[in-house]
């Protein structure tokens, strides 16, 4: 039996601050060891310490990874402080306070969804995204949130995102001024993807248009481009009130949140009065969600799952998410298992995959471009756009899967001889296939999926090969 005598000189004399561990070697001896309890409290706290920087370290590569965020130039990158936020962290103490009221000064002037508060008391771990503070993950992990979306049914908050109604009897004529889809085709309440374009052909924006039933087009934009995408449609108005048009924008302030998953219908059925499958994809309808009037349910998402977007006014949308989340299927989610779940559905990012030096072509997006719109060719960098559709491109999107060491955006691509062929726009490991998946432009000879290729990382070359998109099967509802 062991015993432990404190000595007089331990600083943490106490009657209960050490214990006795009795330790045996090998060898067959066995000692006796003192062991004060509260230097163990303090490893288990130092423990817990690691354990917070690294969930930190990977809710920072999710954050680099969507906005861009790097360590280099001023010396400046973000830690998690207390409250959940990320803000700068810097070159030392020297420079700690002035790093300090840079970083209240920085997120003082961004902007806040109506759920920001409720962000942060759930945990939320708050980035810079399109000058919102958006969060990026909650407490469980970005692999967890990612397969929870993808089994059961996940809330994301994207209200930074630009709504606007288009009012007016030539409304449809306006907005066909402005995109590459054919809006007079679509039925009440049905909606479409679409691109805003230039007269280069190059994407200004991708869009969801929908030709509501009450009178007016419900228009969602990103937030990223929401001030050329404003500053475009007005400019346009003007144009058309100067010309006589009977047309008007109305800029919304309310609140929107995608609820995604499998379990979606099942979770959202028990707060509607309607047949929600009656609400086929890319189509919508207004109702009373969970006792809150006037929302606009529009069944699409950014997942590749089964889903809706629900329009909420502002005053109201903490007490829907409270109600859904009270439902066991649903979890919060942020911005970084977003990106992976629309990776793995093939679907662009706006500024890594699309831009104003792509068209839509060599986006592989021609599918966005009505029919009677390629005859008319009465849309922006539609001589530019239409005549690509059967000449082909120089460069085209296409899917790459690879193993190895994950593939990030600007990531070289190589032909077989080892030349560039192309660059990696979106890319990260895959938590469904347990591979690397991205997506990028290579030179057209190159496109065919199943070419073998490489890629780049690390200044090694890694062996790719092209594949079909999506990565993972969509489950959007036909009905």
């Amino acid at each position: 039996m062991c015993f432990c005598q404190e000595s007089k000189n331990s600083r943490e004399w106490s009657p209960k601050s050490l214990e006795t561990q009795r330790k045996c070697y090998p060898s067959g001896v066995c000692v006796c060891e003192c062991v004060c309890l509260r230097e163990r409290e303090r490893e288990r706290e130092r423990e817990r310490e690691r354990e917070r920087e690294r969930e930190t370290s990977g809710c920072m590569m999710w954050a680099r990874l969507l906005v861009g965020v790097g360590v280099g130039g001023s010396g400046l990158g973000l830690r998690a402080s207390r409250d959940g936020v990320l803000r700068v962290a810097g070159a030392g103490c020297a420079g700690r306070q002035q790093q300090q009221r840079q970083a209240s000064s920085a997120e003082a002037a961004l902007k806040k969804t109506p759920l920001f508060d409720f962000h942060r008391e759930q945990g939320g771990k708050m980035v810079e995204f399109a000058g919102w503070s958006m969060p990026v993950q909650y407490k469980d992990s970005h692999i967890a949130t990612h397969m929870h979306t993808r089994e059961h049914c996940s809330i994301f908050d994207v209200s930074h995102m630009l709504q606007t109604k288009v009012h007016g009897k030539d409304r449809v004529k306006f907005m066909e001024s402005l995109v590459v889809a054919d809006i007079a085709e679509l039925k009440d309440n049905q909606g479409t993807l679409t691109l805003f374009t230039n007269e280069k052909g190059g994407i200004i924006d991708d869009l969801i248009v929908t030709r509501t039933d009450q009178g007016y087009l419900y228009v969602v934009s990103n937030a990223g481009c929401a001030d050329k995408d404003s500053a475009r449609m007005k400019a346009r108005l003007a144009e058309y009130k100067a010309a006589g048009f009977d047309v008007d924008l109305e800029f919304l302030d309310e609140a929107l949140i995608a609820v995604q998953g499998p379990s979606m219908s099942q979770v959202l059925q028990e707060g509607l009065k309607e047949d929600l499958s009656k609400l086929t994809f890319m189509t919508s309808a207004l109702a009373t969600v969970f006792g809150v009037p006037g929302c606009r349910v529009t069944r699409c998402g950014y997942t590749g799952e089964d889903g809706v977007e629900i329009s909420v006014p502002q005053s109201r949308v903490v007490e829907l998410t409270e109600k859904l989340l009270a439902n066991g299927e649903v979890k919060l989610a942020g911005l970084g298992a977003r990106d992976s779940l629309r990776l793995e559905a093939g679907l662009c990012l706006y500024g890594n995959d699309i831009d104003e030096t792509t068209t839509p072509v060599e986006a592989t997006l021609v599918w966005t471009i009505g029919k009677r719109r390629r005859q008319t060719k009465d849309f922006p960098g539609a001589d530019i756009i239409v005549p690509q559709i059967k000449a082909k491109t120089a460069r085209k999107r296409v899917g790459l899967v690879s193993t190895g060491p994950p593939v990030r955006q600007h990531t070289p691509i190589l032909g077989p001889d080892g030349k560039v062929i192309g660059e990696v726009t979106s890319g990260c490991p895959s938590p469904c296939l347990k591979k690397n998946v991205a997506m990028g432009y290579v030179d057209a000879a190159f496109a065919k999926n199943g070419t073998a290729i490489q890629v780049e990382v690390r200044k090694k070359a890694v062996p790719a090969i092209v594949s079909k998109m999506p990565f993972v099967p969509t489950n959007y509802y036909s009905g």
